[in-house]
């Protein structure tokens, strides 16, 4: 079964082919953070999407070469850096230094590059992309000597939002902060520099100043990536202005087509509401794991159909920690009972192909993770019969790594504290010298600490207290 994306561009299901069918390497351009502050999950359920698109590609054959821009100039950061009365670049970067920290924490593959706007190869392309837009007649320099991009001379601007240009069209010339351009939907290529920028600002053929935000992202992707990319990514809210200017900027300076698949993420809502920190319901990763909250558990409890909107509530992260725990579980048993085998059968369930169809479907992960438990409550009852070889295991086991590199949900050693792990051993010891008063006292301990011992006939098996 071929790979299908929904393509905004397109409103369709396309199926996915790359411009070079030789490598089978993939373009791929994903909008980062404004770095101004610290990330939010709304931001996060963006990226999440984003790294499994990227991890679905690759399990299916492709190379992928992502860049993912991190957006260190605009009004925002800006603003925000004179407030706190700090240089722009000592401003934006803890915040920067925390986006790493918050991506390993979701288990986020790095992308291939991750540019700056800021940078001098950069702020250079924007200025001789810019420079080639006056030239052709695609932009202007205004009465504020800032320059602007001119949506009269690009037929297929709304191509993308599907929207009408002549509703973005005034009738006459249109007073906008008392200086005119040509038209209300006409934007800002380079900011001319005024007293609200303090320091920040560039030389350029029209002055000092600075980048609008838009340019930015079309010099980074065609800087590093070329003038066609494969796949351009980012949440909704991003298709218009943002992307449509992107796509009149890059086109209208290389004459061809700028991106194929143009593939959008859904909004996160929390509790059926927009995120707003008046209303208490803004939370960064950082708040979720201070709650006590793993990031795989974050993780999981942003995997959902992208498309969609997410509905974020207090039960989402009990949730997928209970997810996760019957996971962790399955993994025990299958580990326990594929011990003896030295290879692996060609067994297989039919939830498992099921599994590759939803993915393959328009990455609909709700569904394939459906047929994942499927496969954990039918090896489970094979188990329980005694009714599946080691060598079923280990093939099941197999199959688990293959989805794992995409859902990237397994537990990792180093997640359970090192007091919890001295604990179960001295547990351990008391039960072997059969000190049933020490065994007890060391569960109670396990549990105050948020942690489950289960004794069985394999050992010990411990899970997070729900």
């Amino acid at each position: 079964m071929s790979f299908r994306i929904h393509n905004t561009y397109t409103r369709a299901l396309d199926v996915f082919e790359p411009l070079d069918t030789v490598t089978r390497t993939v373009k791929m351009y994903t909008c980062g953070p404004t770095v101004y502050a610290h990330a939010h999950i709304g931001n996060f359920r963006a990226y999440v999407f984003e790294d499994v698109l990227q991890r679905h590609l690759e399990y299916r054959g492709y190379k992928v070469e992502r860049v993912m821009n991190l957006t260190d100039v605009d009004d925002k950061t800006i603003r925000a850096s004179r407030a706190a009365n700090m240089p722009l670049g000592e401003f934006t970067r803890p915040f920067k230094e925390a986006f790493f920290q918050d991506l390993t924490a979701l288990r986020i593959k790095p992308a291939t590059h991750y540019p700056a706007a800021t940078e001098p190869r950069f702020i250079a392309k924007m200025v001789a992309m810019i420079t080639l837009l006056i030239e052709r007649g695609f932009a202007y320099q205004a009465e504020d000597r800032s320059v602007y991009y001119r949506i009269s001379a690009f037929p297929k601007y709304g191509c993308l939002a599907h929207l009408n240009l002549d509703e973005l069209r005034p009738s006459g010339r249109i007073r906008n902060d008392e200086y005119e351009k040509e038209s209300v939907g006409d934007f800002a290529l380079w900011k001319a520099w005024d007293a609200a920028d303090g320091g920040v600002a560039w030389e350029s053929p029209w002055g000092r100043g600075r980048p609008g935000w838009h340019i930015e992202c079309s010099a980074m992707a065609t800087e590093i990536l070329g003038p066609r990319l494969d796949i351009h990514c980012g949440a909704e809210d991003n298709i218009f202005p943002h992307h449509e200017a992107e796509i009149a900027q890059s086109e209208a300076c290389t004459k061809e087509q700028f991106v194929r698949y143009w593939v959008h993420c859904g909004y996160l809502v929390v509790d059926g509401q927009k995120m707003s920190k008046s209303l208490g319901n803004f939370f960064t990763v950082r708040d979720l794991l201070e709650k006590g909250f793993t990031g795989r558990e974050v993780r999981f409890a942003l995997l959902s159909n992208y498309r969609l909107p997410l509905n974020f509530t207090s039960e989402s992260l009990p949730a997928a920690r209970s997810s996760l725990a019957r996971i962790d579980e399955w993994l025990l048993r299958l580990r326990g009972a594929a011990a003896a085998a030295k290879t692996a059968s060609k067994y297989s369930l039919p939830s498992q192909g099921r599994y590759d169809e939803a993915m393959d479907n328009n990455l609909n992960i709700s569904e394939a993770l459906g047929h994942l438990f499927d496969a954990i409550r039918e090896t489970n009852r094979a188990l329980d019969q005694g009714q599946l070889l080691p060598e079923d295991a280990r093939a099941l086991l197999e199959w688990w790594e293959r989805i794992n590199s995409v859902l990237a949900i397994e537990p990792e050693k180093d997640e359970i504290p090192k007091d919890v792990e001295d604990f179960l051993a001295q547990r351990e010891a008391a039960r072997a010298s059969r000190d049933w008063v020490s065994s007890d006292r060391l569960r109670a301990e396990l549990e105050r600490l948020g942690w489950l011992v289960k004794d069985t006939k394999d050992g010990q098996k411990l899970s997070r207290r729900l």
